[in-house]
């Protein structure tokens, strides 16, 4: 028995709680880490590896056994680390950190490897609570505030805000909302908060109404705001900022209100602005317009701002509602807070549990992230390839003809997409078809594999009551009950409810109706949607969520409250892993968790508008998901839903234009994203659906699409390094950590570690500012042309968008293709961007099976020797089944003085036929570059 199993042992004896009124006990070491006994508390400082340390504290010292979703427990035993104690304080230290615990108080102090401070402890607390009838805690970590730090991740949120520094979140699943708790910081570790329930992040306020005494109206007379309704003399005033329109009829509801006056700050600092709204709404704060975004009318959301404000200052307020398709509206804030510190909050938990990761760079922290929570699987090669989907193919036959449409123009396309109601409209969750609409569902899927294309197909875990799958699923109690017991129907009128993704075995049947009824008939690759779960009507509540779900088979649903996507995906990827060992698994999801990315899954961004305001949030959007582990992420191309200027079957000219344009951008934005994939309601998204083949709109889609498949070497490579740790969408703060005033930009990053994206996120926009950062010579993609860092206004024409390439980068890319999988990656281009030494590992591998998970692979490394004007192709490393075994790499020299842009017929420097040995090219061109 283990010193920490016999000391549990004894602390659970009768006689334990006389240990709770003693002093501060010695600390207690073992094996893997130390345990110090606190007044009526423990404290548990474990060693997971040389960068990785988890903190817990309880009450109760059996919770530091207890099994974690997201992290297998135990993890490989690590030993490789040191004790140092003293009266005061212990120190551990491995290779490449220390962690100090301070006896008398139980804080945990972070150092680097050199002993310098990386963050500090503020405090914890565990606050005695009663959640669903069960007693627990609320638990709480507070950390010191680090002056300049930036802090990123946390998952997925709509706000356009990168940095959380100084916001206030709350984390539970929803429609366009994902929630994975890991925080990263820009001093260079992350703190994973091992805690499934409802989470807040830094100040436990709510947000609450202006008090009408900071208001007065436009005429300056305190106490409220003007309010007026468009369209009419209504002029009144309003101490609140608030519209509820639940129930009017249509035509009864004012097209817009407005709410004028001004606002007089009580504190000085940030301000906090929270807006819950549906419809249009606008706010402008001191002249500046603050928020902006259309929300549709069944998906009422957050947006947020924050503004520094002084004491006693009076600034212009104006919030504009438009209510065409709104019914709500709620305008809140929150003044400033005293406290600065990082904080997390949990409703239920037994104690606190985090893991602590030491970079110091931020691929390191990632690296780390996945070490606790699992790798990232390679997907297979065709997803990289372009995605058509829309809401929703009604019949087999609309489908094919969609395929055929891509071949017949010969746009590079590769998956296509089955969205909800393939089945019969009483039988949802069956994972049957409807035989008037599908006739011959296994002969579909052969055609359009003939036509070389993949497939994806919408499965929910939710089911109607009357199919077969409800009635087994309730049999064996794997449904939740408390939908179905109090009559709830879903938006269609139908009764139903979602199985208990918790249950082990409920998992296993899930994947075995799916395995019988799709995967066998050839479905590629599944949508997993409504993953929060959406066990109730739009909008959703926290309090319904929590609520419906209860209890669920790992306890009460507000205890696992957010974990629930992880573990829908975990019962296809396990199973699809079972029934098909080595074919690759793909899964689509609307919400991701702490290991998301173990699973195979890819993270969309669920029923975003089709709106400016929305595209540019889409990309902090994006890059937060990646800081929080999670790589493969996408949105719908041009937004799921969209405002009625855009859908009205007779949209005017100038609207018509405006939503190609957004069309367009969207598109070459996406692809700078891992998966390309084009998705929404209302109107066809297929490319030659914005005006025909000759129309600048299509063709600018087809230029980026043809595009996105050349690189497809660099897209491969870097997934490799992904699934080694790395991640593809790169905030500023990876690549030039030490460059503070590039940290919170939210509309450029890097793809890779080469190429610097600037999207395009306002209409009719031909420039826009981009920053090329400091330390190296930056080259105009499309131009070659190199510029100096600094600040330069890129052109952006209506084709095209700043996307730049670092010097000393090798920029690998492929032939023309029509499907991934149509021909090896020969002839592969390399364009060496000179003014720098670089370096590049070309991986290969069959692109399909799990076949890599053996060393069924080839990696060719490729150097750049500057001051030589040398190019140095490197033996090849490995192998696998049909690997090119001889090819030819075309090189193209881009350099100072020399522009050379990108042509879709490259006319290299040189060629140089391969066959896995190291091939030397020199010189190509003068000392220096």
């Amino acid at each position: 028995m283990t010193r920490f199993l016999a000391l549990l042992l004894g602390l659970l004896l009768p006689a334990s709680p006389s240990l709770g009124a003693a002093s501060v006990s010695p600390l207690e070491e073992f094996p893997d880490g130390v345990l110090l006994e606190l007044k009526g508390s423990f404290l548990r400082v474990v060693v997971l590896g040389d960068s990785l340390v988890r903190v817990s504290y309880a009450k109760d010292p059996s919770f530091f056994e207890a099994p974690s979703l997201a992290v297998p427990r135990p993890l490989s035993p690590f030993t490789d680390w040191t004790l140092e104690e003293g009266p005061q304080k212990a120190l551990l230290k491995t290779s490449r950190m220390g962690v100090e615990v301070a006896k008398a108080t139980g804080l945990v102090r972070f150092l680097d490897a050199q002993g310098t401070p990386v963050l500090a402890e503020a405090g914890r607390t565990l606050t005695a609570a009663k959640v669903q009838g069960t007693n627990t805690f609320h638990v709480r970590q507070k950390w010191t505030s680090q002056p300049g730090e930036s802090l990123y991740g946390l998952g997925q949120h709509q706000f356009g805000i990168l940095d959380w520094k100084g916001h206030d979140l709350d984390l539970w699943q929803r429609n366009t909302t994902a929630v994975v708790p890991f925080l990263v910081s820009s001093r260079g570790y992350g703190l994973l908060w091992d805690n499934p329930s409802f989470t807040r992040f830094g100040d436990l306020r709510e947000f609450t109404p202006i008090p009408p005494k900071y208001l007065s109206d436009r005429e300056g007379r305190p106490g409220g705001l003007t309010l007026e309704t468009a369209g009419s003399a209504t002029i009144t005033r309003a101490v609140t900022i608030q519209g509820d329109l639940k129930g009017k009829k249509w035509d009864e509801k004012p097209k817009t209100l407005t709410w004028t006056g001004f606002l007089t700050s009580p504190a000085t600092g940030d301000h906090q602005f929270d807006a819950y709204s549906n419809g249009g709404l606008k706010v402008w704060l001191d002249g500046a317009l603050v928020m902006d975004q259309w929300r549709q009318g069944w998906l009422t959301e957050h947006d947020r701002a924050r503004i520094p404000l002084k004491a006693g200052q009076r600034v212009p307020l104006k919030v504009e509602w438009d209510t065409e398709q709104g019914s709500t509206l709620d305008f809140r804030w929150k003044t400033p807070n005293a406290s600065q510190d990082t904080s997390l909050w949990s409703e239920v938990g037994q104690g606190v549990d985090y893991t602590f990761v030491q970079g110091p760079s931020l691929d390191q922290v990632l690296s780390g992230y996945r070490t606790l929570t699992g790798p990232a699987p390679l997907m297979p090669r065709w997803a990289f390839g372009l995605w058509q989907s829309r809401q929703r193919y009604e019949t087999s036959k609309e489908s094919l003809e969609v395929v055929k449409g891509f071949r017949e123009r010969r746009i590079p396309f590769d998956a296509i997409v089955q969205d909800w109601q393939y089945w019969k409209k009483d039988a949802w969750g069956s994972h049957g078809f409807d035989q008037d609409r599908f006739p011959d569902p296994e002969g579909w899927l052969k055609a359009l594999h003939a036509l070389k294309a993949h497939v994806m197909i919408s499965v929910w875990p939710k089911f109607y009551e009357g199919t077969d799958n409800y009635q087994e699923m309730m049999d064996q109690g794997f449904l939740y009950k408390k939908g179905p017991e109090r009559g709830l129907k879903d938006w269609l009128g139908f009764p139903y409810s979602f199985y208990d993704a918790f249950h082990p075995e409920a998992r296993k049947l899930f994947w075995r109706r799916m395995e019988e009824r799709l995967f066998k008939k050839g479905v590629d690759a599944w949508w997993m949607d409504a993953t929060e779960p959406d066990l109730m009507p739009s909008p959703p509540t926290r309090e319904a969520l929590r609520d419906l779900m209860h209890p669920t088979a790992a306890g009460p649903g507000s205890k696992v409250l957010n974990a629930y996507p992880l573990m829908n995906s975990r019962a296809v990827f396990e199973g699809q892993r079972t029934s098909s060992p080595d074919q690759r698994v793909f899964i689509l999801t609307r919400c991701a968790w702490l290991g998301s990315q173990s699973t195979a899954s890819a993270v969309w961004s669920g029923d975003i508008t089709a709106t400016w305001s929305f595209l540019a949030k889409q990309v902090p959007a994006g890059l937060n998901m990646s800081l929080s582990g999670i790589p493969y992420w996408t949105s719908d191309i041009g937004g799921y839903t969209m405002p009625w200027k855009f859908s009205r079957k007779d949209p005017k000219p100038e609207d018509e234009e405006e939503w190609r344009e957004l069309n367009v951008r969207w598109f070459q934005f996406a692809t700078f994203c891992p998966l390309l994939r084009s998705h929404g309601e209302t109107r066809p998204r297929e490319m030659w659906a914005f005006g025909g083949e000759k129309s600048p709109a299509y063709q600018a889609m087809l230029k980026f699409d043809r595009l996105r498949y050349r690189l497809f070497p660099y897209l491969y490579s870097t997934a490799w390094d992904v699934t080694n740790g790395s991640t593809f969408m790169r905030p500023m703060v990876m690549d030039f950590p030490g460059q503070r005033d590039l940290h919170g930009l939210t509309d450029q990053y890097l793809f890779g570690k080469s190429l610097l994206v600037a999207p395009v996120v306002t209409y009719q926009a031909r420039q826009r500012k981009v920053r090329l950062p400091q330390g190296a010579v930056w080259y105009d993609f499309w131009t070659g042309e190199a510029h100096d860092p600094g600040t330069l206004e890129a052109e952006a024409p209506f084709d095209s968008l700043p996307l730049f390439v670092k010097a000393g980068s090798i920029l690998p890319l492929g032939p023309e293709l029509q499907t991934l999988g149509e021909k090896p990656q020969d002839p592969t281009t390399l364009r060496v961007y000179t003014g720098a030494d670089g370096d590049f590992t070309l991986y290969e591998d069959d692109g399909e099976t799990y076949g890599y998970e053996k060393g069924e692979s080839t990696e060719i490394p490729i150097h750049w020797d500057d001051q030589a004007g040398e190019l140095t192709i490197g033996e090849r490393k490995g192998a696998f089944p049909g690997m090119l075994k001889e090819r030819t790499f075309q090189v193209v020299l881009v350099r100072r003085g020399r522009p050379v842009g990108f042509s879709f017929e490259p006319k290299p420097d040189r060629k140089a036929s391969y066959q896995g040995k190291a091939l030397v090219l020199r010189p190509l061109s003068s000392p220096g570059g």
